[in-house]
């Protein structure tokens, strides 16, 4: 731009008027015509860039939707004077500024470190940041294979339990502000000056959003209810099943603490260093004591993958166990004249034990089936199918490395 004023005006002073003593050199006519050109596009220049202002105003005042404008036309003066002094720290523009919809766009991709920071700078943008909208996908890519509906009513309880979870009065910090100062920036979690009045105030946390139940999960405060493969680190007599525990996660070593519930003379067992491909949400909404009623009876075929309530006695809880359905005695095996699926029993195989093993096949009736065993081979409950690859190919992953016994 300024390359093309200096050129314009200089060429202009030399030969627009030239002495009238010399007689102008043949190029200077060229020259003359050069710093016409430059005018026209320096005007021309000029103009279009103050067509693209005009339609950008434009575009900003009528194209983001009316539900925008409104929502800023409503705020509260609070709001406005809060903005105002960040308007003033930061040299006339903040964030705030930013349009309704890019502002929640550059929110929705920050991580959760990046919106409890982005939290800590204002109220405006706190109240933002603390959406549910926002943590929703953050809770389910994270916690998503490990939370299911009993973890979730154990928060609630959590939180009725403790109705000062969220406070956080002067003084020292208690309950998750505490752990916030610990492990998040610490602007979220310490007291703040208010850009209107002048005061010292503290942030709270909503202890009911679904960020303040990712923060808990984080931290690694709250025990929440899941199940465990191969518990107690692959003990031989747990392999290829899946028990009930209460988890709390480690964020140091991004691993789980397991808590066994205590069935007949044990008492609660732990285990720690709990990787997160040996966790799943509960696949069903049973109680471990409960038996779980089997809807697949009828639809069992031989080949079919099926997981099997199994207890050592009346005092254990249900773990599930992997298995297959299996042929008859009087069935050879050829899918052409296999007529299983007509039959009341369903023989149920657990390969990862040895042919001949008391362990590794079963029998249970198909129209009347409850729980079936006895003290000394253990009682099998409920059963459900397996219908997502999926879940296959996690038992197939867990398979011993030698045939059990």
């Amino acid at each position: 731009m300024l390359l093309y004023f200096f050129i314009t005006c200089f060429s202009f002073i030399l030969f627009l008027k030239p002495l009238p003593l010399k007689p102008l050199l043949p190029w200077a006519s060229e020259i003359r015509l050069l710093s016409v050109w430059f005018l026209k596009d320096l005007f021309l220049f000029s103009y279009l860039g103050s067509l693209r202002n005009t339609l950008l105003e434009v575009f900003y005042i009528n194209i983001i939707p009316l539900k925008t404008s409104i929502k800023k036309m409503s705020l509260s003066s609070s709001a406005r004077a809060e903005k105002s002094a960040l308007d003033d720290e930061t040299g006339g523009m903040s964030v705030l500024d930013l349009p309704e919809l890019a502002l929640e766009c550059v929110l929705e991709r920050l991580p959760p470190a990046g919106l409890c920071s982005m939290a800590g700078v204002c109220t405006s943008l706190r109240e933002r940041c603390v959406s549910d909208h926002l943590w929703e996908k953050h809770m389910k890519h994270k916690w998503g294979r490990v939370i299911g509906p009993a973890a979730y009513r154990e928060w609630q309880w959590h939180l009725a339990s403790r109705k000062d979870l969220g406070s956080c009065k002067q003084g020292k910090p208690k309950g998750l502000m505490r752990l916030l100062s610990i492990f998040w920036p610490s602007s979220w979690s310490t007291p703040k000056v208010d850009p209107v009045n002048n005061s010292r105030q503290r942030s709270s946390l909503p202890v009911h959003s679904i960020m303040s139940w990712y923060l808990a999960l984080e931290t690694g405060k709250f025990w929440f209810p899941a199940q465990v493969f191969n518990r107690e680190n692959g003990h031989v007599g747990f392999m290829l099943s899946c028990y009930d525990a209460e988890l709390n996660y480690d964020p140091r070593t991004d691993t789980f603490q397991a808590r066994y519930p205590p069935h007949g003379r044990r008492a609660i067992s732990i285990e720690s260093g709990v990787p997160w491909e040996r966790l799943r949400a509960p696949s069903v909404d049973t109680s471990p004591h409960d038996l779980h009623i089997s809807d697949c009876l009828h639809d069992l075929l031989p080949g079919d993958h099926i997981e099997i309530q199994w207890r050592r006695n009346k005092e254990f809880p249900y773990g599930w166990w992997y298995g297959v359905v299996g042929h008859l005695e009087s069935c050879d095996g050829n899918e052409n004249y296999c007529r299983c699926h007509n039959s009341d029993t369903v023989v149920l195989e657990f390969h990862q034990y040895t042919p001949g093993s008391r362990w590794r096949s079963t029998t249970v009736n198909r129209k009347e089936h409850r729980e079936e065993g006895n003290e000394a081979d253990g009682f099998y409950g409920g059963i459900r199918k397996l219908y997502k690859n999926e879940e296959i190919s996690r038992w197939k992953r867990l398979w011993p490395t030698e045939v059990l016994e």
